[in-house]
């Protein structure tokens, strides 16, 4: 096995071209990088397992692609295509049809926000819970690891059941986080694949030389008949799917289930989630835990068609109270739409006597991380620690201050349990100076050069080129789950000196920290020139400044404008991550 250092829509899309024939495409954020890789690679003549290079159509519109998906998977080809929000509303009506044809078909969804009262471009579940009746499997990932790894089931399962699927991952928190990852080989992928549930798949291909009926229109006499008909292979699905990642395992060493569960055995009070806040809940899970408390986590892979009898299989017997949490908002509504799953489920197992003899836990509710809002480990355990109260509050929300309806919950935002071994740093840019591609190719250069793992994660601006942004990079001797920005760094880059001014830089640097600054400024001049507040944290915290005139380095050496480059030098001769 490889190990490479690639963002979540690479991880996909690497899966999704070389398992494809026919992509058709029409680009949103934040799943556009994955259209627009797959096209490069299909340019460049980059062939699939069989040796051809998959046709990459660019549509006038997402129901433009996926209707053209819907005709070459009736001509038998192995589709994919890649998108989010309201492109993926326009895919709905197709989708149904998809879906009720029985076919074959994955589609990889970078999670986005729906526009209600505002346009968003970040990321929750608003998009891809539109989907839920449409018929399509929806499986889910909460890093970069799990996409790549579960893009890879998809497109196996999707051949065993004949129900078409939506893997999804949250949009720019997975799909463009930066990580170390160990790569699945094209024969891992290719054995994963079965070869006669293709040629399965190609022998209902509608062609003249086997006439086939489709696309016909029902009446009341047989439309309820034939549409209960395809319960069967619902029915047989999560069992053909906990097949096929057992499958996965005995080829990689990385297993998943329906619900995979962290924490105490005999836990008590547990949280059931899924997406990348359930990376930032297993490690605040595992150091609760560590600390003799008794709770853990359920992280929720396949959530259509919902699997009752598997999510009871991981939860503990010990089980007390359970708190779900949600990525999205449905107004009006009894209760978020994961808390309903598990509140129904609880009610299905009480019917069936899956848990006879046991107590029915609590089951309550928290909404969280709309349109990418973080959520850190001191809002995980605020949380868990509401269950203890003798009467937990539900339906409340994690990491706003909601001073109007009264439902946040408080957490302790000083709350860390980030280990010292985990490098952290900062740096600060413009959009198009070059700071976010020299910090990718420095988490590239240490993840693919050493033994350390890495993560990164840039926080843009919506108005992109020209704007703020601020890249958040760790580097660790284990795999890095922290799905949220970096609080205390023990680095601050600060690539532009007015920046001074407007943010506050220095509060992001730990006591002891090193700080360094572009600036055109003379060595004997850079503390006066410093703002008051700046001088008096540099003092307080005793930070180390660094300064240099990268700028002119820059232009000197041919670069122009991008300074980044010279960055990159200073914070590796800076750091003491390489030498």
């Amino acid at each position: 096995m490889a190990w490479l250092t690639l963002d979540g829509n690479e991880a996909v899309a690497r899966i999704a071209h070389a398992a494809s024939e026919v992509l058709a495409i029409y680009p949103i954020t934040p799943s556009s990088s994955m259209g627009e890789l797959a096209d490069e690679w299909s340019a460049k003549g980059r062939a699939n397992l069989w040796g051809d290079v998959p046709t990459v159509i660019e549509m006038q519109s997402e129901a433009g692609a996926a209707g053209a998906l819907h005709g070459a998977l009736s001509a038998g080809a192995l589709c994919t295509t890649f998108t989010a929000s309201q492109g993926l509303l326009l895919m709905i009506p197709d989708m149904y049809k998809i879906a009720g044809e029985l076919t074959p078909f994955v589609m990889h969804v970078a999670a986005r926000t729906i526009a209600t009262h505002a346009l968003s471009i970040f990321g929750d579940h608003s998009d891809v819970m539109a989907c839920r009746q449409t018929g399509f499997a929806l499986l889910c990932s909460g890093s970069v690891q799990e996409a790549h790894d579960l893009a890879a089931i998809s497109h196996a399962a999707t051949l065993e059941t004949r129900v078409p699927w939506l893997h999804f991952f949250d949009g720019f928190r997975t799909s463009h986080e930066v990580n170390k990852i160990e790569i699945l080989p094209d024969e891992a992928l290719l054995a994963l694949l079965d070869a006669k549930a293709i040629s399965a798949h190609r022998a209902r291909a509608l062609t003249p030389d086997h006439p086939t009926l489709r696309g016909t229109a029902h009446n009341p006499d047989t439309y309820f008949q034939a549409r209960e008909a395809v319960n069967s292979l619902y029915d047989v699905c999560p069992g053909k799917v906990a097949a096929v990642m057992d499958h996965f395992a005995s080829l990689t060493g990385r297993r998943y289930r329906l619900f995979d569960y962290v924490g105490h055995p005999e836990a008590e009070r547990v949280i059931v989630m899924m997406g990348s806040g359930a990376e930032a809940a297993h490690e605040t899970v595992e150091w609760m835990v560590s600390r003799g408390e008794r709770v853990g986590l359920v992280k929720v892979r396949l959530y259509r068609p919902f699997h009752v009898p598997s999510l009871l299989e991981g939860l503990p017997p010990t089980v007390e109270s359970v708190v779900v949490l949600d990525r999205t908002k449905e107004a009006g509504g009894v209760g978020a739409l994961l808390w309903l799953a598990v509140v129904a489920a609880f009610a299905e197992a009480r019917r069936l006597g899956l848990r006879a003899g046991r107590p029915e836990p609590l089951v309550t509710a928290a909404r969280y991380g709309l349109s990418s809002k973080e959520l850190t480990p001191a809002m995980v355990r605020a949380a868990l620690d509401e269950l203890r109260r003798p009467s937990p509050r539900s339906h409340v929300t994690l990491g706003i201050r909601d001073d109007v309806t009264h439902r946040s919950l408080a957490h302790d935002p000083t709350f860390d349990l980030e280990p010292d071994d985990v490098v952290r740093a900062v740096f600060f840019g413009l959009g198009s100076d070059g700071t976010v591609g020299s910090n990718k190719n420095t988490i590239k250069i240490i993840g693919e050069d050493t033994d350390l793992f890495a993560q990164g994660y840039f926080v843009y601006d919506s108005r992109k080129s020209g704007s703020t942004t601020v890249s958040h990079l760790r580097f660790g001797p284990r795999p890095i789950r922290s799905t949220y920005l970096v609080r205390e760094a023990s680095f601050v880059g600060c690539h532009h000196p007015q920046f001074l001014d407007r943010y506050d830089v220095v509060e992001m640097a730990k006591p002891g920290a090193t700080l360094l600054l572009n600036t055109p400024w003379k060595a004997d001049e850079v503390w006066d020139r410093l703002p008051v507040e700046v001088q008096e944290q540099l003092l307080e915290k005793r930070i180390r400044l660094v300064v240099i005139d990268a700028q002119a380095i820059a232009e000197e050496v041919g670069l122009g404008r991008t300074l980044g480059t010279v960055m990159q030098a200073c914070f590796f001769a800076l750091s003491g991550i390489l030498p």
